[in-house]
């Protein structure tokens, strides 16, 4: 019998190539859902299949990070070989405004899963999604042994769950691991987050829908990869031989601002025409440089990023390209969540 993972967090950008990956190795898929009134579960249209199929192997449980009941009931009802906690608020400038929200979505939530997968008694892997957040003011580049020093709610979040996984791993024997990814990003990307702005923007201004960009920090400097290498990282995480925590990153450093100018210039426009400034996108305590070292993973675990920055960046404003092309011609009707 095939192996089975849950994963909660499954309809972002992250759980729905991690679906398609896991699908692809003959797992069955349990991902757990909030329940919304709106559907948000567009990235998982192309391999959700008929619920009444026989074969179908992807099914979704109504279920909640801040529920540790229900959490508990999923696990003894799945009984999981692997689960993954990728369910967060992830948005870092939005965890300024929502300090607590955040603190227990993705920092105490991660706690009462591992404490469910505890009192479940179910026997599992666990993955945590930690975040290079979490090194924040620390200097480049970092790596496993680098201290941490988060500089936002959602860093100080995600720094708990990491020392929560860690906690759980040495006082129970859990198989518990934290992927410590930097910033990774695809065309399934939340239109919220800077690098999909961009993107978003590029296109609708080739097309004459938008004028202006507006954009806060451009100096900032950050380790940009490819969010469906990332998931594969993860999943050799789990099948390490013993549980280890690790750096999934580029190691190659590009500002904002190169972003910007990539993609822009990769629709053959100037930037400087227009992009301006706007204080409101600005964080209280800003992140200066994230710039990782993979070299433990690349020896462990055989992995090594293919795709950097500037083609990661020409994927994304071709995607948004086709993507507007296909809603304006009435090809494809989309809700971003």
């Amino acid at each position: 019998m095939g192996r089975s993972a849950l994963i909660t967090g499954i309809t972002g950008q992250d759980g729905s190539y991690l679906a398609e990956l896991l699908l692809s190795k003959g797992y069955e898929v349990h991902g757990l859902i909030r329940r919304s009134s709106t559907f948000n579960t567009e990235r998982l249209d192309a391999i959700y299949q008929d619920p009444h199929a026989s074969d179908r192997r992807l099914f979704l449980h109504y279920g909640d990070l801040t529920d540790g009941v229900t959490l508990i009931n999923v696990l003894r009802d799945v009984n999981p070989d692997e689960v993954y906690n990728l369910g967060a608020q992830s948005h870092v400038r939005v965890s300024f405004d929502q300090p607590v929200f955040t603190g227990d979505v993705t920092g105490v939530a991660a706690m009462r899963l591992l404490e469910a997968v505890h009192a479940a008694g179910v026997r599992t892997k666990i993955y945590q999604a930690s975040s290079s957040e979490m090194f924040g003011a620390s200097p480049p580049p970092q790596d496993e042994n680098t201290t941490f020093h988060p500089r936002s709610p959602y860093g100080v979040a995600k720094l708990y769950a990491y020392w929560a996984t860690r906690n759980y791993r040495e006082a129970y024997g859990i198989y518990a691991v934290n992927g410590i990814l930097f910033n990774h990003e695809s065309p399934r990307r939340g239109a919220t987050f800077v690098t999909r702005k961009v993107t978003r923007a590029v296109a609708r201004i080739q097309a004459g829908l938008q004028d202006k960009l507006y954009m806060g920090n451009l100096d900032a400097v950050r380790d940009w990869g490819y969010a469906p290498e990332f998931v594969e990282g993860m999943w050799r995480m789990m099948q390490a031989p013993e549980p280890q925590d690790y750096v999934l990153a580029t190691g190659t450093a590009h500002t904002v601002r190169d972003f910007v100018q990539l993609a822009f210039g990769h629709a053959g426009l100037d930037w400087e025409k227009y992009v301006e400034h706007d204080q409101r996108y600005e964080r209280p305590t800003e992140v200066d440089a994230l710039i990782g070292d993979y070299s433990k993973a690349k020896r462990d675990l055989g992995w090594e990023p293919q795709v950097h920055t500037p083609d990661l960046v020409k994927i994304m404003v071709d995607a948004d390209i086709k993507l507007l092309d296909d809603e304006r011609s009435g090809r494809l009707v989309r809700v971003d969540v």
